[in-house]
């Protein structure tokens, strides 16, 4: 046996506790634990060496691990073995489920009145947010048009729910739930805005539409491929007559990235027509005979002036363009544009300017003898039937004669409609008659100016 010397004996350090009597002290912890813990009373402990042995019985899974979780915990155990029996008896499972279900009772009747009091202020604020959406003359002295005020309004109700919600949620407590409620509304509001992306699109175009008009209601117009005359402009799309009198709708989105041609924004509007004279002629006393034609006609505008110039040369022809300008407010563009057709084409014809036409080369080969024979044939028979229908003959042209009065009296009148240059109001009229009918949703403000 070794002697230690005093100086030894002061530097050893103080004994520690013995391995039993710390598995002791977990033992009585554990059990002092589970017996406040009225489901895991039954439950025994028998620590060895930092292992702790559980037995005894509990009413269900849950309450085994509830065990199994608090012996973990202590300090100084090292493994937890599961030798707990589940009963799945049905008075210790539902007796808990019962306590629960009457706990939760209570605290719900103990917050009654404060689940009313958040009510009553979500319906105040809600309240108000709905009056103050309905003040239509603030909104539309703020904003341009009625669409935007409506979509103002909306907005205002929009947030006063929001608002009121969180307000309320918050009074009772129930910040995580709030939490909740706005992070899933985030990703669903993500999720509808992809899903309905087009539909945004066109209501926001519809917006712009609204604020950067393009065109008045009447207007003569070209989006795109498609011409008409602008019947109203709503929230989803573009209505157009067609000058087929049938109706467009044409989706926002669309007209807003189109190119739109206006034709009624500038009455004046330019006219033009190619026609064709012969190579040997010269082109420019042509190009005078024309515009000295077009400026005849007394629809045509003086300024700017009608004008002609050599468009293109050809094989056996000059080619030449005529142009002449209008008012369409008082003109209408397609007959005045065919009358001046008509004119420069009879002024060049009486100049002596020939117009070249389409020429055909045709081939005779020898004549077959059959062919002859039966056409002399026939020749002979005719002459001996021409005495027989002299007399029906001059009958028949009397009365040819009287249709041909008849003819020309017709031609005389079409050419008088014909001649008649005035705008044409008929489809002006259906545009009006359909505007007429109650449309709440036309954003066209004959008060702003075109853009």
């Amino acid at each position: 046996m070794m002697l230690l010397l005093p100086w030894q004996l002061q530097a050893q350090p103080p004994e520690q506790e013995t391995q039993a009597e710390t598995d002791t002290q977990i033992r009585q912890r554990l059990t002092g634990i589970y017996e406040v813990l009225e489901p895991l009373s039954a439950v025994e402990v028998d620590v060895r060496d930092g292992v702790v042995l559980l037995s005894g019985a509990v009413s269900n899974e849950t309450q085994a691990e509830r065990a199994l979780s608090l012996a973990e915990q202590l300090p100084g155990v090292i493994l937890v073995d599961d030798g707990i029996q589940r009963r799945l008896d049905v008075q210790g499972n539902l007796s808990p489920l019962l306590q629960q279900l009457e706990n939760n009772v209570m605290q719900w009747l103990r917050a009654l009145p404060l689940f009313a009091i958040a009510l009553l202020i979500f319906a105040v604020i809600v309240y108000l947010g709905y009056a103050l959406a309905r003040w239509s003359a603030l909104w539309q002295r703020l904003t341009p048009n009625a669409f935007l005020s409506e979509l103002v309004a909306q907005t205002v109700r929009t947030i006063a729910i929001m608002l009121g919600l969180i307000v309320a949620l918050s009074l009772m407590g129930a910040t995580t739930l709030m939490a909740t409620i706005l992070g899933s509304a985030g990703v669903v509001g993500l999720a509808i805005g992809f899903a309905v992306r087009d539909t945004i699109e066109n209501y926001i175009s519809s917006i712009m539409l609204s604020l950067r008009q393009p065109f008045r209601a009447n207007d003569h117009v070209v989006i795109n491929e498609h011409e008409g005359k602008v019947v109203r402009l709503t929230s989803r799309a573009t209505v157009l007559m067609t000058l087929d009198g049938n109706q467009l709708r044409i989706p926002n989105s669309t007209v807003f990235k189109a190119v739109i041609l206006n034709y009624s924004s500038n009455p004046q509007r330019r006219f033009a027509f190619e026609l064709g004279v012969d190579a040997a002629d010269d082109p420019v006393a042509a190009m005078k005979v024309g515009t000295d034609a077009i400026k005849a006609l007394s629809f045509i505008l003086t300024e700017p002036e009608p004008n002609a110039l050599i468009q293109t040369v050809g094989d056996s022809n000059i080619v030449l363009c005529f142009t002449g300008w209008i008012d369409q407010e008082k003109t209408n563009f397609g007959r005045a544009r065919s009358l001046a057709i008509r004119v420069v084409t009879s002024m060049l014809d009486e100049q002596g300017f020939t117009m070249p036409e389409p020429i055909y080369r045709l081939r005779f080969d020898n004549t077959d003898p059959i062919a002859t024979a039966l056409e002399a044939g026939s020749n002979d028979s005719v002459n001996k039937n021409d005495m027989h229908h002299s007399n029906r003959g001059q009958s028949a042209v009397a009365e040819m004669g009287s249709k041909r009065q008849m003819i020309d009296s017709d031609r005389a009148v079409a050419a008088d409609k014909l001649l008649d240059v005035s705008p044409d109001t008929h489809l002006e009229a259906m545009v009006n008659d359909e505007r007429a009918q109650k449309h709440d949703d036309d954003l066209l403000d004959p008060q702003r100016p075109v853009e």
